[in-house]
């Protein structure tokens, strides 16, 4: 009885610990940096931090949702990329209206994620790592081939709004310093909190990552989930790469380049299982902001572009590895439970 009882006590602790972990290293790091420099803890600074989270906050959210299937989206910087040059094409090139353009990026971003999960369902091939590693070359050489390796210039005002625009009109006051790439981030993430916990969809994902014997036998159309969860990492990397284009005033054909590793250190940061099943959009956008926070902070303390890549390497390191204990200790628990 209270082995049960201890074991209990284990699982909420362990549980806590998981969900309140990201934020508590949020909070130490901005702290260590307030004290480290004194450029850091300033308005200009932390929205500018905002700003630059904005596409990475977007592509990470469609990462989230991939990896809590226990899949993974590699491809998501260069899905990124290509929805953002095709956009660029139809606006700029082909002078069609901006709204269309923008609404065949984000089309072209779905059909990359819809590509991506029919690879899996349909053409059963063993796993999304191997999967989207070759789309992610296709959609790259894509991107190459229509801007023919250079950027495109002259972007529609409403893109450059989506990435540059601030709340406030006036420049000097704290709304207009706010910008309003961040708050579309945010009510993405808000629909992705309601989407996750409060529709059946949202829990099918969840039960798919836990166990997808277990969902298949339970009526859900894995195949469905599964070729979903693509799509939707599809939508959000064409939204990113309408608030990059704006920043950038342009569409770069290898603007999508290693973003793909900051999607996946946010979202495993963030305390998603990379086993499938467990995370939270909250922990997700703690992610995100603890990854700009660490870029932004390394920037003020004039740390080598090149170390600044090591340090995230092994930041993704210690995450899945915090992961892969956690998960471990979480299958002994389990084991004892089961053995009782």
């Amino acid at each position: 009885m209270n082995l049960t009882k201890n074991n209990n006590m284990f699982d909420r602790v362990k549980e806590s610990l998981g969900k309140a972990g990201p934020v508590v290293a949020l909070i130490i790091m901005c702290i260590f940096l307030s004290i480290a420099s004194p450029n850091f803890l300033t308005i200009n600074n932390l929205l500018s931090v905002a700003g630059q989270a904005s596409y990475a906050g977007l592509l990470a959210i469609g990462m989230m949702v991939c990896i809590l299937t226990g899949g993974i989206d590699l491809s998501v910087g260069f899905t990124m990329t290509l929805s953002s040059v095709v956009m660029a094409t139809f606006a700029v090139k082909w002078a069609v209206n901006p709204l269309v353009a923008l609404f065949v990026g984000i089309i072209t971003g779905a059909l990359c994620g819809l590509f991506n999960g029919l690879l899996l369902t349909v053409g059963k091939l063993p796993h999304p790592f191997i999967s989207t590693m070759g789309t992610q070359n296709i959609y790259k050489g894509l991107a190459l081939v229509i801007t023919g390796a250079t950027p495109i210039a002259g972007i529609p005002a409403i893109v450059s709004w989506a990435g540059n625009a601030k709340i406030g009109k006036n420049p000097d006051s704290f709304l207009g310093k706010v910008p309003i790439s961040f708050i579309l981030m945010i009510l993405v993430y808000i629909v992705f909190s309601v989407f996750l916990k409060h529709t059946a969809t949202g829990r099918h994902i969840y039960a798919v990552g836990g166990n997808m014997e277990t969902a298949l036998l339970s009526g859900i159309n894995v195949n469905y989930i599964r070729t979903l969860v693509y799509v939707i990492s599809g939508v959000t990397a064409a939204l990113a790469g309408i608030v990059l284009t704006g920043r950038t005033n342009s569409a770069y054909p290898l603007s999508g380049l290693l973003l793909e590793n900051d999607a996946i250190a946010a979202v495993v940061i963030g305390g998603t299982s990379f086993f499938g099943g467990k995370g939270t959009v909250l922990g997700t956008f703690s992610g995100v902001l603890l990854i700009a926070i660490l870029r932004n902070g390394l920037n003020l303390l004039n740390v080598n572009a090149d170390l600044q890549t090591i340090v995230i390497g092994f930041v993704i390191i210690l995450a899945v590895l915090i992961d892969v204990i956690r998960s471990g200790a979480f299958k002994r628990v389990k084991r004892r439970k089961n053995n009782e």
